[in-house]
């Protein structure tokens, strides 16, 4: 027989623990960024990306407008940190799309 209450205890468990270990992960984040800024080392950079109009047409289609490139502030850490997307994400999505 499966013992319900117990493998539900265990799921919980596990998902506290995800939980635990995601705020653990931001706050250090969040820390070593403030440090940085704090010290007035590289917290921020910036990426060059491209900028793309979506227009909607009829019928569910799109027509795409490239607007141009420009550079856009981003902060060296793992999540988003003073209102700025983390730089190693802004660097593998070099193209924005503006609906």
């Amino acid at each position: 027989m499966i013992d319900w209450q117990r493998l539900q205890r265990i799921a919980i468990r596990v998902c506290l623990g995800a939980l635990v270990l995601a705020l653990l992960a931001w706050t250090g984040d969040w820390a070593m960024w403030r440090l940085h800024h704090a010290q007035g080392s590289s917290a921020t950079a910036s990426v060059a990306v491209t900028r793309m109009v979506v227009a909607p047409l009829k019928g569910n289609r799109e027509e795409y407008y490239m607007d141009g490139t420009e550079t856009v502030a981003c902060s060296r850490s793992l999540f988003p940190q003073g209102g700025m997307e983390p730089c190693w994400w802004l660097e593998r999505h070099r193209v924005i799309f503006v609906r």
